[in-house]
């Protein structure tokens, strides 16, 4: 799942462009350069892993808010609220193609199919 490679040969490629590029930050292959699975079930199939996106928006935000408190003794709002849009905006490539790629391997009907050697 962290390499963002295809759930079932694990291979190929979910994404045509590199997680630091911001140009074509939501695009996605439509198939397996390996296998030729589908990742394109349905249409408006990772409209669900927004759910996922603002999980991850919200561990950040308390995360962030712990460490500030933990670190700073009398912490002002000014601090909580720049270091949040900050890391936020820092993260967002990554959590946006993240929540995509656990969304497709857990709600997706690819499963690991292990080629066997002769």
């Amino acid at each position: 799942m962290l390499g963002a490679k295809c759930p079932q040969c694990r291979k190929g490629n979910l994404f045509p462009v590199s997680v630091f590029s911001f140009n074509k930050l939501t695009d996605m292959n439509k198939s397996c350069d390996c296998c030729n699975a589908n990742f394109q079930p349905e249409p408006r199939f990772y409209d669900g892993a927004m759910y996922i996106s603002y999980a991850f928006s919200v561990a950040l935000v308390i995360t962030v808010f712990v460490a500030i408190n933990i670190l700073v003794a009398e912490p002002e709002l000014w601090m909580y609220l720049t270091t949040i849009v900050v890391i936020n905006i820092l993260l967002l490539p990554a959590m946006l193609r993240f929540s995509k790629v656990f969304y497709l391997y857990g709600m997706g009907k690819l499963k690991y199919k292990e080629k066997k050697s002769i």
